[in-house]
């Protein structure tokens, strides 16, 4: 999946990769916008990929490994990877979209969870806002000079104060021409250790939390990825560049939607 060397972008590069965020954001929010409740999870497929097309680019995840769908859509116990289809949406379902955008050959990645119909419960609640926490936490120690443990332990340490539980089987990574690259980002880790991040790194951080105990399966599509406990889940991702000014956001979606409503 990833190669051996970490590939640095030039800031020329990083603004081509911005522009493939900003359409990533745009199909963020029309995902947002049409899952309602009595929606289909296939209908917020065809709405983000008529979207990132018409903006020139393509959605990176349809037809990757085989994957059917344009944007991973998982919903309560399902963590990651979900594919979309007939499964209609109910208030109250904590729903994760992931998108991944190619423009210009540059992609972008990022996931957002949301209340379907902005209906949940205190656990919902709590695990959302922790969790897209942790991925601010994440972002503000992605500068010159830190490590990779820095960023994955101010995930592990938000989510477990919090007492949810990190899954530790699914990890971010490095982004650039492929979706995956060198490094590979835990959400958990030792401060100062790991790769030292260096201006012009890009990678995608990811925080996927479970409510109950971390283990996982895969269900028998070979795709979709559950809670073992059936407890509910979350998953915030950007995809973030390391700059001498600091973190730059490459995937801006909390500009322009309320992850909550």
């Amino acid at each position: 999946m990833y190669s051996e060397v970490i590939n640095l972008k030039t800031p020329e590069q990083l603004d081509q990769m911005a522009a493939s965020g900003q359409v990533h954001a745009g199909a963020m929010q029309v995902a947002v916008e049409t899952a309602r409740p009595g929606a289909t999870t296939k209908e917020v497929d065809t709405a983000v990929e008529k979207f990132i097309r018409e903006n020139g680019g393509i959605p990176t995840f349809k037809g990757f490994r085989g994957f059917p769908g344009s944007i991973c859509i998982s919903n309560n116990d399902m963590v990651v990877h979900g594919i979309p289809g007939p499964e209609v949406l109910e208030a109250g379902d904590t729903l994760c979209i992931d998108i991944g955008v190619t423009l210009g050959g540059w992609v972008s990645d990022g996931a957002v969870t949301i209340p379907v119909g902005g209906e949940s419960n205190a656990v919902a609640d709590s695990l959302m806002e922790t969790t897209k926490q942790s991925l601010f936490d994440a972002v503000d120690q992605c500068r010159v000079g830190n490590h990779l443990g820095d960023v994955g332990h101010a995930v592990e340490k938000r989510v477990e104060g919090a007492g949810f539980s990190v899954i530790r089987e699914l990890i971010g990574h490095g982004v650039g021409r492929q979706m995956h690259e060198e490094p590979q980002v835990p959400n958990y880790g030792v401060p100062g250790s790991g790769p030292e991040l260096q201006a012009g790194m890009v990678i995608a951080i990811e925080p996927m939390v479970n409510a109950g105990k971390p283990e996982i399966f895969v269900g028998d599509d070979n795709w979709s990825v559950y809670s073992a406990d059936g407890s509910l889940t979350a998953h915030f991702e950007f995809t973030v560049a390391i700059t001498e000014d600091g973190p730059r956001i490459l995937t801006p979606w909390h500009d322009l939607i309320d992850v909550w409503r």
